[in-house]
Formats: structure tokens, C-alpha cells, sequence
């Protein structure tokens, strides 16, 4: 039976990835989560968030050099960004590109030794 009252509830705050990163350890692991994903398609994205979480994208081209417009592009659902684009856009952040084995792949090559 309904009363006819209703309830209040507090309004909840959209969860925002760009509130809690606050330092470059953040970032990274933000970034890296990413990367294990899988999906090319979310990393121009999340570099837009970072840069949100960093002042936005005209400080962010500010630091890089880069046009906003170039950064707006690039950093879009539909972006994919150069590297020579994405090693500026990290170097802002005071990352950098690293390369690392995976832990486990099927079907990997196997190491050769060069003698």
C-alpha cells in the first residue's frame, strides 16, 4: 500500500577518474590500468582525462606545444595520436614510453640467444 509520500535520498556526484588522480605515481597506474584493458580505443581518452585532472587541454598545450585543436582531435574517442604526439603529451605529465615483457602470452616468441 503506497502512502503517497515520497523519499529523499542525497544526490550522488558523478564518479569522475580525473578527481583522484593527484600525482604522477596516480597517473601512471591510471594510465597502465588502461593499457591492460586492451582497447586502443580508451587510451586517447584517458589522456584527455589526465590532462582534465592537470588544468585542461590549453594548459596541456601550453606545455606540449601542440595546438588545442591538435589535442582535441588527437585526444577524442576517434584519436590516435602519434608518437611523437603521445611522447609529448606523456612528457607533460613527466611520464615517459616504456617497454616491458608481458607476464604470460600465448603463442610469444621465444628469446633467441645472439652469440
Amino acid at each position: 500500500m503506497s502512502t503517497g509520500k515520497t523519499t529523499k535520498t542525497a544526490a550522488s556526484a558523478p564518479f569522475r577518474v580525473a578527481d583522484h588522480l593527484r600525482n604522477g605515481h596516480d597517473i601512471a597506474a591510471y594510465l597502465e590500468a588502461v593499457l591492460e584493458d586492451g582497447d586502443p580505443r580508451a587510451m586517447p581518452v584517458a589522456l584527455r582525462t589526465v590532462a582534465d585532472a592537470m588544468g585542461g587541454l590549453a594548459a596541456l598545450a601550453e606545455r606540449t606545444g601542440l595546438s588545442r585543436e591538435t589535442l582535441y582531435r588527437t585526444l577524442s574517442e576517434k584519436g590516435n595520436p602519434r608518437y611523437d604526439t603521445l611522447t609529448s603529451i606523456l612528457g607533460a605529465f613527466g611520464l615517459r614510453v616504456s617497454v616491458a615483457p608481458q607476464r604470460r602470452v600465448r603463442g610469444a616468441l621465444k628469446h633467441r640467444r645472439v652469440a
